[in-house]
């Protein structure tokens, strides 16, 4: 982290400021107005701006742009551009925008960057514009922890499908996969779903009484290894020393395990089941088919017409992402298909060299 400049690339060209102020941590990256090379990145604090107050808002930005920006450079800043969590272009009224545009200008002001256009946007507005070629107008897909999909027109979302939360939404999601995780794990438990690794992996990771637990990987069933008819209960015969009296054990102690912590932390279990699917358990696969199927109706649901550029950011869509491939091949089948971005800093970075521009 940090700044790269030094003698050489100090050279008094004009700079530009991108950030991606996420819900976790707030990046920033420090570049050439001329041509956009990065000359220095940082990182701070989360910078949600519905979630974080002002005044600790404005810290975080003050901190990451200290950081990242040179005392002696600082005056030669000519446009920031800002993505933030709970905020738009759309409009400038919106609460989110405002609260970022207060923070951000104050946390400039703090250090003494002269007054120069800033702008704000969403994350994902941002993360859209970090495609091949600043696009203006497209779809967006965000696929991590949440899961939201927005139809950008002029750099702007005009329409957005889910994004609703763990309570309502962000089907697809991160959180999505770790919950059905657990679930997969209590239904194997109390005979209601099918033998899955998940329920030894799920009960390790949480700490669970090793004799409570499967002492076996994927255990068989007494009907021959076929799959379970909807609606009907296997009988769970090939679990040694996994007795019903264990597998209420099991059950009365992971539900308050769960319980403890906030419902979000779910997501943490998304990983095991990406590992458990590598390794063919059928349950943890069915489980990845179905969330790329939600992201796909996500996608779906905003009308996109064939050859229309998608841009994906989140861990669930890069390169090694467990949802990559099953939905790229759901896309095709529309003549869809994805540019992958790593998150918002270079669409914020082209954003304010456009900025300049103007």
């Amino acid at each position: 982290m940090g700044n790269y400049l030094n003698h050489e690339s100090d050279d008094g060209r004009d700079l530009v400021i991108g950030l991606d102020a996420g819900g976790t941590r707030t990046r920033a990256v420090l570049a050439a107005a001329d041509d956009g090379r990065v000359l220095g990145e940082s990182s701070g604090g989360p910078g949600n701006a519905m979630t974080v107050p002002v005044p600790q808002l404005t810290d975080h930005l003050t901190e990451v742009l200290a950081q990242v920006v040179p005392e002696r450079a600082r005056a030669r800043v000519v446009a920031v551009t800002g993505g933030f969590a709970g905020a738009t272009a759309a409009s400038e009224e919106d609460p989110g925008t405002v609260r970022a545009r207060t923070a951000l200008t104050e946390a400039l002001r703090r250090l003494g960057i002269p007054s120069v256009p800033v702008g704000v946007s969403s994350d994902i507005e941002a993360a859209f514009a970090a495609g091949p070629g600043t696009p203006a107008d497209g779809l967006a897909l965000v696929a991590g922890t949440g899961a939201v999909a927005m139809r950008i027109i002029g750099r702007h979302a005009t329409t957005t499908v889910d994004g609703d939360g763990w309570l309502l939404g962000d089907e697809g999601s991160g959180f999505w996969i770790g919950r059905s995780a657990v679930r997969a794990a209590l239904r194997m438990a109390d005979g209601r779903g099918r033998a899955t690794v998940l329920a030894g992996w799920v009960g390790r990771t949480l700490g669970l009484p090793v004799d409570v637990l499967p002492t076996c990987g994927i255990p068989s069933y007494d009907h021959g290894g076929t799959a379970t008819p909807t609606g009907t209960a296997p009988h769970l015969t090939g679990v040694p020393g996994w007795s019903r009296a264990r597998r209420e054990d099991f059950r009365r102690h992971l539900l308050p395990a769960v319980m403890a912590d906030p419902p979000i932390r779910l997501a943490r279990f998304a990983p095991l089941v990406a590992e458990a699917a590598a390794e063919k358990d059928v349950v943890a696969r069915e489980i990845l088919g179905e969330a790329a199927g939600h992201l796909l109706d996500t996608v779906r649901a905003l009308d996109p017409s064939p050859g229309e550029r998608i841009v994906a950011t989140g861990g669930l869509l890069g390169p090694e992402g467990p949802l990559t491939a099953p939905l790229i091949e759901g896309l095709h089948a529309h003549g869809l298909s994805l540019d992958w971005v790593a998150d918002g800093c270079p669409g914020a970075v082209a954003l304010a060299r456009l900025a300049r521009r103007s």
